[in-house]
């Protein structure tokens, strides 16, 4: 905690009551987060409050990648750059924002990513793509699968603003280097994603009234598409 600037602290902390209130937002497998050295957060994206949601019980500063085009406005790209968001352009293979990803992992930071590259349209989780894999498996650090769920229903992406809502946000076990030195970029990103399907898959079967209508049956608890 004390390497967290207080700005930081700050932000954080207005951003966790926001959270609470107006999504009832809940966090779960914190402990999965290791304190310290890289660490690569790979979450499933359901909207513009992800990059908050995904790290704001966590006692470290996150590392956002963010697309370019937020950084636009310059005093809202000053914001999210002093609290160590980077610009990557999207739907391409930007090698600057590569480096700087490794650059920050070697580092032992702590680095937030949306491997779908877009929001959402229905709740599930997308196809990812395979480099964020590639950076991992050069800088050898943990790989923490995170899932966000039901912020989709307070906030879809054709909805100007949000609305309250019910919202989980878990952490799965890490990923360590040794658990996917033998597995392909195309492998990993596949297991990740897995991983974040069972996360939402296990919510869903818990709890009804999440579901959305792409769900199967009860009785099937499966996500279709994923047999």
């Amino acid at each position: 905690m004390s390497n967290v600037r207080f700005p930081y602290r700050f932000a954080r902390f207005l951003c966790q009551w926001s959270m609470v209130l107006l999504l009832k937002a809940r966090v779960f497998g914190r402990r999965h987060v290791p304190a310290t050295g890289g660490v690569l957060l790979v979450s499933n994206h359901q909207s513009f409050m992800d990059p908050v949601l995904a790290t704001m019980a966590l006692p470290r500063e996150g590392n956002y990648m963010a697309r370019d085009s937020l950084f636009a406005n310059r005093w809202f790209g000053g914001l999210i750059e002093y609290l160590n968001a980077f610009a990557i352009k999207r739907g391409t293979a930007d090698l600057m924002a590569i480096k700087e990803t490794m650059r920050r992992l070697k580092g032992g930071k702590v680095v937030l990513a949306f491997p779908e590259g877009t929001r959402t349209p229905d709740g599930r989780v997308g196809a990812m793509l395979a480099g964020l894999a590639t950076v991992a498996k050069k800088c050898e650090v943990p790989i923490v699968p995170v899932l966000i769920d039901g912020v989709y229903q307070a906030w879809p992406r054709d909805r100007l603003l949000p609305g309250r809502g019910d919202v989980v946000i878990e952490y799965g076990r890490p990923l360590m280097p040794v658990d996917y030195a033998g597995l392909t970029p195309d492998g990993l990103t596949a297991e990740i994603r897995g991983r974040i399907i069972a996360m939402q898959e296990r919510w869903h079967r818990r709890v009804p009234s999440r579901r959305l209508e792409w769900y199967a049956d009860e009785d099937k608890c499966e996500v279709r598409g994923e047999k």
